[in-house]
C-alpha cells in the first residue's frame, strides 16, 4: 500500500522539484521508500511513498517501468489474484524474465500485453493509479470498482504554467505552487446534509475524485491544451446490482449458503496473502467475526486480532470480542481507552481526512489502526457486510415508515406536515419518542426532517430525507447550492427492486464509498497500515445480488445468511443481540469537556469573519443545543468538522 501524487505541467522545467515536497505529504501512506519518475519530453512527473506489503526488496519500488520501457506506472493497492494473472501472461510470453514478485509488476506486464480495459477484467483487488503510455502518448487513472482507494485529479493555474495534479490525498496537491485551494461552497452544503463530500465533487474548486469504477484519459494534445478528461466506466454496480436481480439463484437456502461461504472463504483466502505480518479488526458484530471466523478456519497458527473498547456500556462491543477471540483461538489484543485519549485524536482529524468529513465513528476507527500499527502492517475488516446483505437498522425502518405513510393520502400527510410546523420543538420532541423506529430519525428533535417525511412521495425520497443530516444546508451556507448527486439529478433506475433492494443498491454507491471506505483507508493510512475489505471482493459483490432478498432479510432478522454461516464457526449466543455502530459518547463530551473547544470554532466573531456560514442560525442552535433546547448533536458536529478543517487549512 503506497502514497502516489504527479503532475503534468507545460512548464515543467520550473516545477520539476515540487514533487519532492508533494512526496513527502503521503509519507505515513508509505514510510518505506520514496521515488520519483520524470519525461522531460512530455512534462509528466510521478511519485510514489511505498509502504512494502509484497516482495520488500527495492525491485517492487515504484514508479515503475516495464519492461520494455513503453509504460510507467505509480500504483497505490493490491491485486490479489496476481500470480494468476502471472500465468496467463507466461502462456502468452514464455520468455517473459520478471524482476520482482511485486503485483506492481504484474500490473503493467498486463498492461503491455493486453492493455488497460483488458487487464481490469481480469484484476480482483483494490487500486488507484496512474500510468503514462510513452508511445501513445496517453495518460491514464484509474480506481477500483468499489472505491477502496482514493484518487484526486483536476488543472489548476493557467497559461504557461496551468497544471494537471493528481495524487491520493488532497494534502500532496498543495505543496504545488500553483495549487489555489478555492473552497467551494456547494461542498461545504454537501457535507453538511450527507456528514461527507459525495464522488465525485471534493472541498476545492476544480478538483476532483474520481469514481469507483472509471478510469479517465488525457492525450497529450489535450494535456497541452488545458482540456478536460474524457472518463470511462469500466464496471457499473448497478448494472451488476440489476443484473443480479434478474437472475436470481434457483437453488435452495442451504445450497446458496455453502456457495456463499466458498467465496467468503476464497475472498479471505486471497486477502491473506502478504510478505509482512497480518491480522483482523474484530468488534464482534456479524461482519468482523465472520471474517475473522474464515481466516482462522484457514490459518495453521493463531491469527492476529484487535479490538478497541469505551468504559460505556452503550458504546462498548469488545467484550463480546474477546469472547469470541477466546472461542475461535485467535491471538487478541484490545485496548479499552479513556475519553481523554479519544479526544486527544480530535485534533488529528483534519490533518488524517483533508477535507471535512464528519462521521464520528473516524475516532475509534484511528485509534484501532493505531493499536494493531504495533504488531501487523495488513489489517482484514468486515466493512462492506451491511450494505450486501442488508444490515442497518435504517432499512427496515425506513421501509416501515414509508408504509405507513402510503396507507395515508397525501392531502392528509401535507395538513399533518403543517400541523407540524406550528408544534414547538420541545413538544414535537416527546410526541416523537413516543413512536416506535421512528426515534432513529426524529427523536433528535429533527422538526424539518418530521415534516419532510411526510411530504416525501417515494421510498426513495424519504430514504433522502431519512439519511440526511442537514434537510436544508444551502440556508446555513449562504450563495451555495447543492450539486446533483446520486441520491437527487443522478439517482440510478432500480426496475423491479423492492424497497430494502433499493437502499442497499444506493448505500453501496453513495454511503459505502464516500463515507466507510473513506474511514477505513484514511485511519489505517494515516497509521502506515493496509485495510482490506473481504466483503468487496467484486466476484463476492455479483454473486451477493444473484442471492435472493428472502435470505438476507428474515423473519426481522438482517444478514439472515450471515448469521447461518457464521454459526458454523460460533455460537449464537455469542453474536445475537442487537446492532451497536462503531460510535463514541460525543454527546457527553460536546456538553463536557469539549465544549470550550467548540465554543472557540462556532464564536460568532469566527463564524462572521470567515464567512462560510450563517452565523446566526448556527449560533442559534449551538446555545439550544447547550441550554437543551433541542438535540441537533451532528447537525453542529458537522460544522465543528469543517471549522476544523479550516483552522487547519487556512
Amino acid at each position: 500500500m503506497c502514497g502516489i501524487s504527479g503532475f503534468y505541467s507545460k512548464n515543467s522545467s520550473t516545477f520539476n522539484n515540487v514533487i519532492y515536497k508533494m512526496n513527502s505529504t503521503l509519507y505515513h501512506r508509505g514510510p518505506e521508500r520514496s521515488r520519483v519518475w520524470q519525461d522531460k519530453n512530455s512534462g509528466i512527473i510521478f511519485g510514489h511513498q511505498r509502504l512494502s506489503i509484497l516482495d520488500l526488496t527495492k525491485a517492487g519500488d515504484q514508479p515503475m517501468i516495464s519492461s520494455s520501457g513503453r509504460f510507467v506506472i505509480t500504483y497505490n493497492g493490491e491485486i490479489y489474484n496476481h500470480l494468476e494473472i502471472r500465468k496467463d501472461i507466461k502462456e502468452i510470453n514464455p520468455n517473459i524474465k520478471w524482476k520482482s514478485s511485486t503485483d506492481t509488476e504484474t500490473l503493467l506486464e498486463a498492461i503491455e500485453l493486453c492493455g488497460i480495459k483488458e487487464t481490469l477484467k481480469k484484476t480482483v483487488g483494490m487500486f488507484a493509479f496512474v500510468i503514462w503510455d510513452k508511445k501513445k502518448r496517453i495518460l491514464t487513472l484509474v480506481r477500483d470498482r468499489m472505491g477502496e482507494k482514493p484518487l484526486y485529479y483536476g488543472w489548476q493555474g493557467e497559461g504557461i504554467n496551468q497544471v494537471f495534479l493528481f495524487a491520493s490525498e488532497l494534502k500532496a496537491m498543495k505543496p504545488h505552487p500553483v495549487f489555489r485551494g478555492e473552497i467551494n461552497r456547494n461542498s461545504i452544503a454537501l457535507q453538511l446534509r450527507h456528514n461527507y463530500i459525495p464522488d465525485p465533487y471534493s472541498i476545492y474548486k476544480n478538483i476532483y475524485k474520481l469514481l469507483p469504477g472509471h478510469y479517465l484519459e488525457l492525450k497529450e494534445n489535450d494535456l497541452k491544451k488545458g482540456l478536460l478528461p474524457k472518463i470511462v466506466n469500466y464496471w457499473s454496480l448497478i448494472k451488476c446490482a440489476i443484473n443480479g436481480n434478474k437472475n436470481q439463484l434457483k437453488l435452495n437456502g442451504l445450497e446458496i449458503q455453502n456457495d456463499l461461504e466458498d467465496h467468503l472463504k476464497l475472498s479471505v483466502k486471497d486477502q491473506m496473502i502478504s510478505d509482512v505480518p497480518t491480522g483482523a479488526f474484530l468488534s464482534g458484530g456479524i461482519d468482523s467475526s465472520t471474517i475473522v471466523s474464515l481466516m482462522q478456519a484457514q490459518s495453521n497458527k493463531p491469527i492476529k486480532t484487535f479490538t478497541i473498547g469505551f468504559s460505556k456500556d452503550d458504546f462498548n462491543e469488545a467484550r463480546y470480542a474477546k469472547k469470541i477471540a477466546k472461542h475461535l483461538g485467535t491471538d487478541h489484543t484490545e485496548l479499552y481507552f479513556s475519553p481523554k485519549t479519544a479526544m486527544e485524536v480530535i485534533p488529528k482529524l483534519p490533518n488524517i481526512h483533508d477535507e471535512p468529513f464528519s462521521d464520528n465513528s473516524q475516532i475509534p476507527s484511528f485509534l484501532l489502526s493505531q493499536l494493531a500499527k504495533k504488531q501487523i502492517k495488513v489489517a482484514l475488516s468486515g466493512d462492506g457486510g451491511d450494505e450486501l446483505f442488508c444490515g442497518y437498522n435504517r432499512y427496515n425502518s425506513t421501509n416501515s415508515w414509508s408504509n405507513k405513510f402510503n396507507l395515508l393520502p397525501m392531502k392528509l400527510r401535507k395538513l399533518l406536515a403543517n400541523r407540524i410546523r406550528s408544534i414547538s420543538q420541545e413538544n414535537l420532541n416527546k410526541l416523537l419518542n413516543l413512536l416506535p423506529n421512528f426515534n432513529e430519525y426524529a427523536s433528535q428533535g429533527y422538526k424539518i426532517k418530521s415534516i419532510k417525511a411526510l411530504e416525501a412521495k417515494t421510498l426513495s425520497d424519504l430514504y433522502y430525507v431519512l439519511s440526511s443530516q442537514w434537510q436544508n444546508p444551502t440556508d446555513a451556507v449562504p450563495k451555495s447550492k447543492e450539486p446533483g448527486t446520486f441520491l437527487t439529478k443522478f439517482q440510478p433506475k432500480l426496475p423491479d427492486f423492492n424497497n430494502y433492494q433499493k437502499m442497499m443498491a444506493l448505500d453501496q454507491i453513495t454511503y459505502l464509498p464516500n463515507d466507510i471506505l473513506v474511514k477505513v483507508d484514511r485511519t489505517s493510512m494515516a497509521s502506515s497500515i493496509e485495510a482490506r475489505v473481504p466483503f468487496l471482493d467484486h466476484r463476492l459483490i455479483e454473486y451477493s445480488w444473484k442471492i435472493p432478498y428472502s435470505l438476507k432479510f428474515r423473519n426481522g432478522k438482517s444478514k439472515w445468511i450471515l448469521r447461518k454461516i457464521l454459526k458454523n464457526y460460533v455460537p449464537e449466543n455469542l453474536t445475537e443481540r442487537p446492532k451497536m455502530g462503531f460510535g463514541i459518547p460525543l454527546n457527553d463530551w460536546l456538553r463536557g469537556p469539549l465544549r470550550g473547544w467548540a465554543e472557540n470554532l462556532l464564536s460568532e466573531k469566527k463564524l462572521s469573519d470567515q464567512g462560510y456560514f450563517n452565523s446566526k442560525l448556527i449560533r442559534d442552535k449551538w446555545e439550544d443545543y447547550i441550554s437543551n433546547k433541542n438535540k441537533l448533536l451532528y447537525d453542529l458536529w458537522n460544522v465543528l468538522m469543517f471549522q476544523a478543517w479550516r483552522d487547519e487549512n487556512k
